[in-house]
């Protein structure tokens, strides 16, 4: 195919929208400093050999490759998944793993990066791939201007989950869970034990924990230690406050209970937490500390 077909061919999306590329692949001869291959809807067709042997051959000369959501695929397809890490959204992840099982999948990350190789989940896990590789190249202000600019919350680490609690919080069909969900997620400082879930759901304890872990997928404890650790990263995200006053809001019963979950939910202290993602506008640094 020549490169004029492809400049002057329109590429039309699922969502009807039209795109009209500035260059033909076949024209990029010097790898490009980055390359990303994009998803689609469901897993991609395969887009020829072609392309393939052009990704196979391109990817090595650059200084990263990888790809968003599905795009994962294509890459295997192309041998460039052998032995390294991987994410993409975690509806293809044990497709992908299955077709591609040289490749180590992690199918519950926003992205990860393995060497020169950096995949994400889905768009919205993109953006904070994006966000990554911003900062990476051009540094942390500049990185959260443009998260400032894309109205983006939060700019998460690209080992987080890809799942949050209030998403979980939608999964459960038994409207006694999801009464209990809802008062978890409206009431941290709570007494939050599984003996006083149990109760609020009218369940023994042993039924509501096998029924709430099969249902939401976490088990009751693992549920309460997300939903808190959600509202301590609201705030270390958005202010001031000491960690020992964030512990007591979000429901920890000491910063060092907090330091703890958060350790092992985000693999990160909540001081450390603050210092990278906080988003306050004058972008000084907080100076605090764990008090542990």
């Amino acid at each position: 195919m020549s490169w004029r077909f492809h400049i002057d061919r329109h590429i039309l999306c699922s969502s009807g929208l039209r795109v009209l590329p500035d260059s033909a692949y076949l024209a990029i001869v010097n790898g490009p400093d980055t390359l990303l291959v994009a998803g689609s809807v469901g897993v991609p067709d395969a887009p020829g050999k072609g392309v393939i042997d052009w990704l196979s051959l391109m990817a090595p000369q650059t200084r990263r490759y990888g790809s968003v959501c599905t795009g994962a695929f294509l890459l295997g397809t192309a041998g460039l998944l052998g032995g390294r890490r991987v994410a993409t959204h975690w509806q293809f992840a044990p497709l992908l793993a299955e077709r591609f099982p040289e490749a180590m999948v992690e199918g519950d990350r926003v992205f990860v990066r393995d060497g020169a190789l950096v995949t994400s989940a889905g768009s919205s896990a993109a953006i904070d791939l994006g966000l990554s590789l911003v900062e990476e190249d051009l540094g942390r202000e500049v990185a959260l201007y443009v998260a400032r600019r894309l109205v983006v919350f939060l700019k998460r680490p690209g080992d987080q989950s890809q799942f949050s609690v209030h998403l979980a919080a939608q999964t459960a069909d038994r409207s006694r869970l999801y009464n209990v969900q809802q008062y978890i997620l409206n009431h941290p400082t709570a007494d939050l034990s599984v003996d006083a879930l149990a109760k609020i759901a009218a369940m023994s304890r042993r039924n509501f924990t096998r029924v709430f872990t099969q249902d939401v997928g976490i088990s009751p404890s693992d549920y309460v230690d997300l939903t808190r650790i959600d509202v301590a990263r609201y705030l270390l995200e958005g202010g001031r406050l000491p960690i020992d006053s964030i512990a007591t809001k979000a429901g920890f019963a000491s910063a060092r209970a907090m330091r703890r979950a958060f350790l092992a939910h985000l693999g990160a202290i909540p001081s450390d937490y603050r210092e990278r993602f906080r988003t306050s506008g004058d972008g000084s640094r907080p100076g605090l500390s764990d008090n542990d």
